[in-house]
C-alpha cells in the first residue's frame, strides 16, 4: 500500500497505549497498525507549510521567507515570555497573536527522561505531553494568557530542566518520580502574580506509547542525507517512528516534506 503527502506533525488520541495517525493528502494512517512491518519512506519534494510552494524548508515547515513572516513562527512560540497581545501590541498579525495567547496556558511538570518545566494552551492538554514522549506529567498553574504561562517557566527554569534529554527519552532510560513533591517545592518560586492560579488538585498524567522494542544505538534518519530509507517499525513515541535497526525519525523535523510511504 502506498501513499504520499506532505508531513505535519502526527495526530494523538490518548489511549493506552497511545494511538498514532499519520495524515498524508486524504488517508489518515494509523502508525500502531504498522508496528512490526517494514516501510518506505522516500523524499519527494518540498511543499512550504504557508506558500504550498516547492522551496527548500528552512524551519517548521515553513520556507525561508514565511518563516520570518507567518505569525505560527514568531519568537513568542518558543519563548511564552515574549507575548504582548494581552497589551495589544501586534508582533506580526495581532489577531492571530489574541487568538492563541490570550487563551487558558497551562505551566507544568513533565517527565519524559528527567522532569522538565514546560508551557502549552490549556486545550493542548495532553497532546503537549505526548508530543514530548512524557510518561507522566502535572499541571502545576492555570493562567488566562501566554504571557504569564511565559514568566513563570522562566522562574521556575532556574530550578528545574526546560529540555528534554531526546536521546535518553528514546532509550526509555526513565525513572518514576513523585511530580507532587516537585510542584510543592517549586511553589514558592513562582511570581506574585501568578500564585493565584497555583494548581494543587490535579494528579498526575501517566502515558504508555506503542513500543515494542527501544533503540540501543541511535542513528536519526536525516532525509537531506539519506532520501529513501526501508526499516521495520518497532514503535512510536513522542513525534518519533522508532525501527529495529535502530534508526529513529523524527516527523516533526520533517514538516514541509513530501514524502511516499509503501508498506512493504
Amino acid at each position: 500500500m502506498n501513499y504520499q503527502g506532505v508531513l505535519r506533525k502526527m495526530q494523538t488520541e490518548h489511549t493506552e497505549p497511545i494511538n498514532y495517525y499519520l495524515e498524508l493528502a486524504d488517508s489518515y494512517v494509523h502508525m500502531n497498525q504498522l508496528i512490526d512491518k517494514r516501510i518506505h519512506i522516500e523524499f519527494v519534494k518540498y511543499q512550504c507549510l504557508a506558500c504550498g510552494e516547492n522551496k527548500k524548508i528552512f524551519r517548521q515547515g515553513y520556507c525561508y521567507d514565511d518563516f520570518y513572516k507567518v505569525p505560527q513562527a514568531a519568537d513568542w512560540i518558543m519563548k511564552p515570555e515574549l507575548s504582548q497581545a494581552h497589551l495589544d501590541i501586534e508582533e506580526r498579525d495581532l489577531a492571530y497573536e489574541k487568538s492563541v495567547q490570550l487563551q487558558p496556558h497551562i505551566v507544568y511538570l513533565a517527565n519524559s527522561s528527567n522532569v522538565k518545566v514546560g508551557v502549552t494552551r490549556k486545550q493542548q492538554v495532553p497532546t503537549r505531553w505526548i508530543d514530548q514522549g512524557a510518561h507522566e506529567a502535572l499541571e502545576i498553574v492555570e493562567v488566562p494568557n501566554r504571557y504569564l504561562a511565559g514568566i513563570t517557566e522562566v522562574a521556575l527554569k532556574a530550578y528545574v530542566a526546560d529540555k528534554t534529554n531526546w536521546r535518553a527519552m528514546l532509550k526509555n532510560e526513565i525513572e518514576d518520580v513523585d511530580l507532587k513533591s516537585h510542584r510543592d517545592a517549586l511553589k514558592q518560586y513562582i511570581p506574585k502574580e501568578v500564585h493565584q492560579y497555583f494548581i494543587d488538585s490535579k494528579e498526575e498524567t501517566q502515558i504508555v506509547f506503542p513500543v515494542k522494542r527501544y533503540p540501543e544505538k541511535l542513528k536519526t534518519l536525516n532525509l537531506d542525507k539519506t532520501p529513501a530509507y526501508d526499516g521495520l517499525l518497532k514503535g512510536v513515541k513522542g513525534q518519533y517512528l522508532l525501527f529495529e535497526d535502530d534508526t529513529v525519525f523524527n516527523v516533526r523535523s520533517w514538516e514541509g516534506y513530501v514524502v511516499r510511504l509503501e508498506i512493504l
